[in-house]
């Protein structure tokens, strides 16, 4: 349960963000440098909590998974849709790019813990 209030915390600080400053909910609407703003504050905050886990040496559990997985699905789908609306998506690109390398990282140190 600690875990997920954790986690819920950088998401929900980057929607009240998102209803503070754009006056809506749904990111995806958002255009270019705005869902930008708003994926950078999840991931970080996200990040963040992990390294919060870490320092507090708990382990990393399927929530952090989930939570991860949720959150690059939600850039893939708006790496599609700007393909699809013929939009410039090299930032978004190279940011998820980047998240997988992240998730490779934290499932090599999941299972380098397992290991010992």
């Amino acid at each position: 349960m600690k875990k997920i209030i954790i986690h819920s915390i950088p998401v929900v600080t980057s929607f009240i963000w998102l209803a503070l400053t754009k006056s809506t909910f749904n990111p995806i609407s958002l255009k270019g440098s705005d869902f930008l703003n708003f994926y950078f504050i999840l991931i970080f905050g996200f990040y963040a909590s992990i390294f919060a886990l870490k320092f507090f040496e708990e382990a990393i559990s399927k929530t952090t998974f989930y939570y991860l997985i949720s959150i690059f699905v939600l850039g893939i789908i708006k790496l599609i849709r700007g393909l699809y609306l013929g939009k410039p998506i090299g930032y978004l690109l190279m940011i998820l790019i980047l998240e997988i390398a992240v998730f490779i990282i934290i499932i090599s140190f999941q299972f380098n813990q397992k290991l010992k």
